[in-house]
Parts: C-alpha cells; structure tokens; sequence
C-alpha cells in the first residue's frame, strides 16, 4: 500500500465511530464477547434488549469503585456531622444545661446520620453520572438503523474506531469469523 492510498484510507476512516456486528442470541453473543475480550480490544461495548447473567464476566469488566466513594462520603458526613456539633456545642458557644455535657454523643446521633445519608446519597448520585459518563444526550450508535432492533430481539457488540488494535478490514473480518450476522460501519 503505497503513500496515496494510506492518505485515502486515513481520510475515509477518519469519521469512522466504531463497528457494529448483529448476533441472534445471548449465548452466541457472550461468546462473541469472550472472544473480542481475549483477542485484546479495549474500546467495545455489547448491547442487549435485557440485562445478560455472566456478560460482565464475558466482556471482562471490572468490579466498580462507587462502593468505595459512597463510603468515603458517609464517613466524611459523619466526621463533618460531629464535628459541626462539637464546634457549635462545646467550643464555640458552650451552655450547661442541667449538669449535661457540652458533647453528649446520644444527643448528637440524628443529626450524624441524617448527614450520613445525605453525603453518601449525593456521592452516589454523582458518581454514578460521572462514571457513566451521563448525561449522554446523543451516541453515533443510534444513527444505525438496524440498532433499533436491540430493544427486541438482537444483540450487538460495537468495536470503536478508537481502539489501539483497531484496523477497519481486519476487525470487521474478526467480527464475521465469530459469528456477526452482519457488520456495519457506523460514522461519527
């Protein structure tokens, strides 16, 4: 392939988003899965019309980190709720109030764990979106008029352009050879 038909081939993928391949049923398509996650891609996603048992195993994901990042926010919320309590209480404004102590822990739980809650929610709320990458108010995916179909009956996997071990014939071929009933080129 000489300097002209490089320069061809860049020009022509250059607004190239991914490759969609249809497949029939869940367990040709967590095979399917297997096999794009074993030959090293790592910019694909499978799309099915319903949630899949063992397709995070298939597609090798990763357990997530937003259990970690809700607990790291309710401990802040609760550090923040005693110590906002203890400054206000016993430190900045202390009042003896029948012979009790300027910082009762009893006293002081509900407004601990209602900020608790509040900070552990918020964290999880955000960080869902934020991992997520939501709102997404438009994916090149959806200009795929046979992608309509996955809310019904088919199953897809998409590889996108961006992958390091991406190359637009030798992809759409490894799509075919593990079972793609059809391959699709979708634009940006």
């Amino acid at each position: 392939m000489g300097a002209k038909e490089r320069a061809a081939a860049a020009v022509e993928s250059r607004g190239l988003y991914a490759l969609l391949a249809e497949f029939e049923s869940v367990n040709e398509t967590l095979r399917a899965c297997e096999r794009v996650r074993d030959a090293g891609f790592r910019h694909w996603d499978a799309f099915t019309p319903f949630p899949v048992h063992g397709m995070n195993d298939a597609m090798g994901i990763k357990q997530t980190r937003l259990p970690l990042l809700v607990l790291g926010a309710g401990l802040t919320g609760m550090a923040t709720g005693f110590l906002l309590q203890w400054w206000m209480n016993a430190h900045n404004y202390p009042i003896l109030v029948s012979g009790k102590p300027f910082m009762g822990i009893p006293g002081n739980i509900p407004v601990v764990f209602e900020l608790t809650i509040l900070f552990s929610a918020i964290a999880a709320f955000v960080g869902m979106l934020a991992m997520n990458n939501l709102p997404m108010l438009h994916h090149p995916i959806f200009k795929s008029e046979r992608f309509r179909q996955v809310t019904t009956d088919r199953f897809f996997i998409a590889i996108e352009a961006s992958d390091p071990k991406f190359d637009e014939a030798r992809t759409a071929d490894f799509l075919r050879e593990i079972g793609g009933l059809s391959v699709e080129r979708v634009e940006e």
